[in-house]
């Protein structure tokens, strides 16, 4: 093996977690919101946690087993960056479902009574009714535990329940193994949604008055009209010209404007949010002012007259005289808008709407909850009839729409590929159970594959691997019970399929995120398909090598990319001998299963130029490169998966310019834009993937528009974007890059997202021609 991968591998710093407690405490110590206080003094107390642990040792950062009294089966405590705090999910205080359980057992309240309760036959009995009925929900893994040991039991396989039970029951006082009974059965899980609509009503119940919004709302219904009130009290001394002073007022004046100031007092006490009537030195205050002064006997002196008549005839110079058609119009539309209902009103009318709905699922209708205001509705409400609901309110309705994921893509309520992976579980969790034949079973096998995907994933290194489903103790007693057959198969590969052209269809420019890839893994290791599909990998702990995945994904690449294509010769690849690596790796280790492929990472670093590994900007730059080689994952999904996007690939293409030009223009504004950079790379080499697949004459109109749609870019982004169209020109009509990634005119360049000197030629011009 080659002596850059014998480097000592990195192990993991405190700094990260003391910078992360300092954080969490300053946010607890000085936010103005309470509970963003207390959310953040419960992070710092788990930060502490952390710290206490790695010092103490009793916690191994790193490892996919980090405290060392709980096995890796139990859901960890996982704080931001992976780090564990040593705490079980499911342990803690009693919950108050757990309580009333104990009541209604009759047994003390504490959870190896309720445990034991489970194992009797009244127990037993009691978690039947529950799995036939499906009125149960799972939050973590553990709570399904006790439901499996039942369907066991049930179903005359008590050999794996008597071992389930011997597994966990060390931990039966700790760890809530009790499920949690709801008033509903599960939901269906052919549709999926974002929130629930019991998560949107609360949302919406809970929301608070717009504090400018109702500030303005002051302004335009009491101050405006008062202010109009005080200037047609002045008015009633103007002469000639409206010059106010200019004639003595009538009877009553001086006591009809003592009245106007009461008033005004009145209304500063109880209209708080406004302050522009209190300055002296606005119209309003000098009008006021002058008011107070004439009341109490003070006669005006010569600069507050002159103040007092500029003012006035500055009002009117501005909306007309009090009563005029003009300033009609003007406090007609203003009162108008005083009167609009507060979108708090409306939030409120909306959620009593949803209150109606199963809370615990989505909504397949939305359009009667988002209707305007109905006859009833105004009785009740106030809010007149005909409020339409504004859009705010509605696209908070909206996601908790419940439908196939295509459709939630179509309509924006899925934004993006994080938020896509976020609802995935909901349909991986179908197709993981439907391999089992009995129904209750297959409910639960959903629930608890649901909860799982809650799972934070932990900070690992040394090529450990995250714990999958099936190592779960209840998952793996029933997994005898789990069907092979065909239909099975292929049922996961056409969710497969689906999900994955979802993805690619509907996010194209960016990379696929890592929890995505692990539920498209999950179904892939359903079927019959050889699909390696792998993660994206974080510089700052990169070990220095890859895991044999990275390798064979290459190898598939090779497959469908070998040959000359686009792909191949725009990056450099020599896919026949990465293909070659692969299987000569494989025939040295006959008959053995290497985790490691050293091979393919020392292919890497000698591609990125690296000199070493160890450094983020090296690591960064290994990566990148078994990115290029790998495609991250669209030649597998291409190749063995079979997905046929419903855009096309030339329409893809197009878009992720369209993405590259974006993030090109934004790059240019930002004070650190290598994040930019990097993403504007991403797309850049996915919209070359598509290129390829296209033929000769579509990926020619293709590359056409984008040379002419970088012209409509902003100057100097088209300026910037110009190196990396040269370069794909010349690619394109049968060119190469010289070893450095630059053509011998020095006008085209490779585009790449990392630069080992740090600055980029995207974005920066003292990065010269590094990428």
């Amino acid at each position: 093996m080659d002596s850059h991968a014998d480097k000592q591998p990195p192990t993991v710093s405190r700094s990260y977690a003391e910078g992360r407690l300092a954080r969490a405490f300053v946010t607890a110590l000085h936010h103005a919101d309470p509970a963003t206080r207390a959310r953040a003094g419960a992070r710092a107390d788990g930060w502490r946690r952390v710290l206490a642990g790695m010092a103490a040792g009793t916690l191994h950062i790193g490892s996919r087993t980090p405290a060392r009294d709980l096995p890796a089966w139990v859901t960890p405590e996982v704080l931001h960056g992976g780090f564990a705090t040593g705490e079980a999910r499911a342990a803690g205080p009693l919950l108050p479902y757990e309580a009333e359980a104990a009541r209604r057992a009759g047994v003390p309240e504490d959870r190896g009574a309720l445990f034991a309760h489970s194992l009797t036959e009244e127990g037993l009995a009691d978690l039947w009714a529950l799995l036939d009925s499906t009125c149960y929900e799972v939050t973590v893994p553990e709570e399904a535990a006790l439901l499996t040991v039942a369907w066991l039991v049930r179903a005359g396989e008590s050999a794996a329940a008597l071992e389930l039970v011997r597994e966990i029951s060390p931990f039966a006082a700790v760890l809530r193994f009790t499920p949690r009974q709801t008033g509903s059965p599960a939901p269906d899980t052919e549709a999926v949604h974002r929130r629930t609509v019991g998560e949107v009503g609360a949302a919406l119940a809970a929301r608070r008055p717009n504090r400018a919004v109702e500030t303005q709302r002051e302004a335009l219904g009491v101050w405006r009209p008062f202010e109009d009130e005080l200037l047609a009290h002045w008015l009633e001394t103007a002469g000639p010209g409206h010059r106010v002073l200019d004639r003595e007022p009538g009877s009553g004046w001086h006591a009809r404007g003592a009245a106007l100031l009461d008033r005004y007092r009145q209304l500063a006490r109880e209209h708080t949010l406004c302050g522009r009537h209190r300055d002296p030195k606005g119209n309003p205050g000098i009008l006021r002012g002058a008011l107070e002064e004439t009341t109490a006997g003070r006669p005006l002196d010569a600069r507050r007259r002159g103040l007092l008549r500029h003012a006035v005839a500055s009002m009117i110079r501005k909306r007309g005289l009090p009563g005029s058609d003009r300033h009609t119009a003007v406090r007609s539309a203003q009162a108008a808008m005083a009167a609009l209902p507060s979108h708090r009103d409306i939030a409120h009318l909306v959620a009593h709407r949803l209150a109606g709905l199963p809370q615990d699922t989505g909504a397949a209708d939305v359009t009667p909850l988002v209707a305007p205001v109905t006859e009833a509705e105004e009785r009740g409400s106030g809010l007149p009839v005909g409020t339409a609901v504004p859009p705010a309110i509605r696209r908070a309705v909206v996601s908790a729409r419940s439908a196939p994921l295509a459709t939630l893509v179509e309509l924006g309520v899925v934004p993006s590929a994080e938020v896509m992976a976020e609802l995935v579980p909901q349909l991986v969790a179908a197709e993981t159970a439907a391999a089992h034949r009995d129904a209750p079973l297959r409910a639960l096998a959903a629930a608890n594959y649901r909860a799982f995907r809650n799972r934070r994933s932990l900070l690992l290194l040394h090529l450990e691997g995250q714990v999958r489903h099936e190592e779960l103790p209840w998952v793996s007693a029933v997994t005898p019970q789990r069907t092979a057959d065909t239909r099975v198969r292929a049922s996961a590969h056409t969710t497969l399929r689906r999900l994955a052209e979802v993805a690619v269809d509907g996010f194209p420019g960016t990379l696929l995120p890592n929890p995505l890839v692990r539920e498209l893994g999950v179904l892939a290791r359903r079927t019959d398909l050889d699909a390696p599909l792998v993660e994206e990998l974080a510089a700052d702990i990169f070990m220095g090598t890859f895991s044999r995945k990275f390798q064979a994904a290459a190898g598939v690449a090779g497959e469908l990319l070998g040959g000359g294509s686009l792909y191949e010769r725009y990056y450099g690849i020599d896919y026949a001998a990465v293909r070659a690596l692969a299987e000569a790796e494989a025939e040295s280790r006959p008959g053995r299963t290497a985790t490691a492929a050293p091979d393919f990472a020392e292919l890497c670093r000698v591609r990125a130029g690296a000199s070493d590994f160890g450094g983020p900007r090296e690591n960064g730059t290994v990566i990148e490169q078994a990115q290029i080689l790998t495609t991250h994952n669209l030649a597998t999904l291409v190749h063995r998966v079979g997905i046929a996007p419903a855009t096309g690939w030339s329409g893809l293409a197009r878009r992720c310019f369209v993405t590259v030009g974006r993030l090109t223009e934004r790059a240019q504004r930002e004070a650190r834009p290598l994040g930019t950079v990097k993403d504007a790379a991403y797309a850049w080499r996915q919209m070359l993937f598509h290129l390829s697949l296209c033929d000769e004459a579509a990926a020619a109109d293709t590359i056409a528009w984008a040379e002419e749609a970088a012209v409509r870019l902003p100057a100097p982004a088209a300026a910037r974007l110009a190196p990396a169209l040269a370069g794909l020109r010349l690619v394109a009509d049968g060119g190469a890059f010289g070893d450095d990634g630059t053509a011998d005119d020095g006008r085209a360049r490779r585009l790449t997202g990392w630069s080992v000197t740090g600055g980029h030629w995207l974005s920066d011009e003292s990065a010269g021609g590094q990428a």
